[in-house]
């Protein structure tokens, strides 16, 4: 009973995992796939206007830091679709490997079971209990 118990407890957690792997691909994609789209406003980041207290020598820096982000941020989200191929290949190896991870951990609590319900040497009683009846 104890070995069909760890089992479905190892089933129910594969399935969990593979439910949980699938959303969590499925989100993955779906951003990866719609990033190209933000691409436009990444551009416009140079263009942010602070307020006239902040003085022009501080301003000017964090200008041309925000315009050169801003395009290194647009190329990214321009080549971020063409990612969502290696992400479906990243997303089957980690199930495999957490899949054999978990059938592994239902193996060795298998093995345990077998060891635990094994009966015991040198306990004092015998099967026929000859022991007892000396005693």
């Amino acid at each position: 009973m104890f070995h069909a118990l760890s089992w479905s407890v190892v089933g129910v957690l594969l399935a969990l995992w593979s439910l949980t792997m699938w959303l969590l691909h499925t989100v993955a994609v779906w951003t990866v796939s719609s990033a190209g789209a933000l691409s436009g406003a990444a551009g416009q980041a140079g263009s942010i206007d602070l307020p006239a207290w902040i003085p022009t020598a501080w301003t000017e820096p964090l200008l041309a830091l925000a315009g050169g982000l801003g395009a290194l941020l647009d190329g990214l989200l321009q080549a971020a679709p063409a990612l969502a191929g290696g992400l479906s290949v990243m997303a089957w190896v980690l199930w495999g490997l957490v899949s054999l991870t978990l059938l592994l951990l239902g193996g060795a609590m298998h093995l345990l079971i077998s060891v635990w319900q094994r009966p015991r040497r040198g306990s004092g009683t015998s099967m026929n209990g000859a022991s007892m009846a000396r005693g």
